[in-house]
């Protein structure tokens, strides 16, 4: 599954500029980049009169708004989905995932600092860098604004290249983790299948989906 990177920091640090110089330094070496923001009210999505606000009204479980440049999935939920539900969404279709502001939770966070923007947060789990214009006393490597080239760095050789061949389990839509063992066991098994069916060449990718009552 692609990995996740949390973007985080106080309020107008500059998450969102980072993520924007962060894709564009991504894409220019060929990756697929998505990104997941959290929005903390209810946003407008979806507007009173639009044919997809009609279907939601009427009942419909989830509606896709569709054109020839984007399409947009609508579903409405009980509560706040977590990141690995979001990433079960996005599928596998991507090397990396950007997510902004979400700070609970065990993904890889980069955290943004700016000169009188006040201390870190605290209690963060798996902060695996900062960005800061100036230096902090701290363990944790800091980059500068302006050099995406090192930070990329940091996430091309730890998450991105690591995940380049991977076998994924969702189950339930939430991702599991797998051990080497089983990993290889449904790997060569899947590929063995589909080996053996008619019509079917070279193997990029395999994606089974079993739903059961």
């Amino acid at each position: 599954m692609a990995p996740v990177i949390s973007i985080i920091g106080k309020s107008k640090s500059g998450q969102t500029t980072l993520i924007e110089k962060l894709i564009q330094e991504l894409k220019s070496r060929g990756y697929r980049v998505a990104t997941i923001e959290r929005v903390p009210e209810k946003a407008d999505l979806d507007k009173p009169g639009k044919d997809s606000w009609h279907h939601i009204k009427a009942g419909s479980e989830a509606t896709v708004a569709s054109s020839p440049d984007e399409i947009m999935l609508i579903k409405p939920v009980s509560r706040e989905a977590t990141i690995d539900e979001i990433q079960g969404l996005l599928g596998e279709d991507y090397d990396i995932i950007l997510a902004e502001d979400f700070e609970q939770g065990d993904t890889p966070k980069i955290e943004v600092h700016h000169k009188g923007g006040g201390a870190l947060i605290k209690g963060l789990k798996k902060l695996i860098a900062i960005v800061t214009d100036e230096p902090l006393e701290t363990r944790t490597r800091q980059f500068s604004p302006d050099d995406m080239g090192s930070l990329v760095d940091l996430l091309e050789k730890g998450f991105i290249k690591p995940q380049k061949e991977c076998t994924s389990l969702y189950v339930n839509n939430i991702p599991i983790t797998l051990t080497l063992f089983p990993k290889q066991i449904i790997t060569n098994v899947l590929l063995a299948i589909a080996s053996c069916l008619k019509g079917v060449g070279d193997i990029r990718s395999i994606k089974i989906f079993v739903k059961r009552e």
